[in-house]
């Protein structure tokens, strides 16, 4: 009788597993049935939303369903980073996010996430970095900010969208390579910080979001940080050019919850994968400074442990905490 019970249970647990492995597999299939949401961990205007916005409207219009844009910025973008990893892993939420948000984050300040809680889904695209001063300074490339830095030292500021994101970390970087001091001022996005700049509070941005403020000559390139030279901006010199070396290893991709289902997964990457193969996507990605540079699951997600050993090692090693 109990031999009888027992194999009565264990059957109904395999049934019920099998059962269950069935409905997401049929969820999968009917995905989406509903609008999906994107949550980007930065305000709006900034890259991070610009890329969120380009991506969901194009994977929207493959997928025959809405994606809903949802900006939940704030603690250096751990708020929104976090929520997307507790939203439930039904392929209704996605987070699309830059290396900080995901990499650089859980090394600064005690957070309720990881990388781990995450499946790369696709990296989207890359940034030409890009050095940015006011108008009507002493130094019109970055060389000789290096040298008017060196010449008065903690005299300049530069500003970032927040303590630990790629651009901060840039300046960090750049600096102590260049044996400078210059002071740190975070903000909370790139637009705020760019006003500043133009306003005259600040000296310097290492942020690609001041391309069109360049090209309209309201302020000024200083260099850019890519391999080569900016297609928008081609008398700017690059880093190299200017002796300098740097590897900011900055890209902007999607993620799903853990526990995502594959299928869906695997159908979110080949739409973004079509979307940004489409013949005009480089030049509309270019004009915010951004050029497509796809990458499936398994290579997206070598390259963010990667980039989180070193980001961490640098961190650590600098001894940046924030704020």
């Amino acid at each position: 009788m109990h031999l009888h019970r027992r194999r009565f249970c264990i059957a109904a647990s395999v049934g019920a597993s099998l059962l269950s492995h069935r409905a997401w597999s049929q969820g999968a299939r009917g995905w989406p049935h509903k609008p999906i949401h994107f949550v980007t961990p930065y305000p709006p205007a900034g890259l991070s939303d610009q890329i969120t916005r380009f991506a969901a409207e194009r994977i929207a219009k493959a997928l025959g369903q809405s994606i809903i844009v949802d900006n939940k910025p704030g603690a250096g973008a751990t708020l929104g980073t976090e929520y997307a990893a507790r939203a439930a892993p039904d392929g209704y939420t996605f987070l699309v996010a830059p290396t900080a948000a995901v990499a650089i984050a859980p090394w600064l300040r005690q957070v309720n996430f990881s990388a781990q809680d995450f499946i790369p889904v696709a990296k989207l695209a890359c940034g030409y970095g890009l050095i940015t001063g006011r108008k009507n300074e002493a130094f019109d490339d970055y060389r000789k900010f290096v040298a008017a830095a060196k010449a008065a030292p903690g005299k300049y500021t530069f500003a970032s969208n927040g303590v630990g994101t790629i651009v901060h970390l840039t300046g960090v970087l750049l600096h102590k390579q260049a044996g400078i001091d210059v002071l740190h001022v975070p903000y909370k996005g790139s637009m705020e910080s760019m006003m500043d700049l133009l306003g005259g509070r600040i000296d310097i941005m290492y942020d690609p979001v001041t391309l069109p403020r360049v090209k309209s000559g309201d302020l000024v390139g200083l260099a850019t940080s890519s391999a080569e030279r900016h297609p928008e901006i081609p008398d700017v010199p690059t880093l190299a050019e200017l002796g300098f070396n740097l590897d900011t290893r900055s890209w902007f991709g999607i993620f799903a919850p853990k526990g995502t289902p594959a299928e869906i997964v695997a159908r979110m990457e080949e739409e973004a994968g079509k979307a940004l193969r489409a013949p005009d996507v480089r030049q509309q990605l270019l004009m915010a400074s951004m050029y497509p540079d796809f990458e499936g699951p398994t290579a997206f997600a070598t390259r963010v442990r990667k980039d989180s050993a070193f980001f961490k090692a640098l961190i650590f090693r600098e001894g940046i905490k924030a704020d």
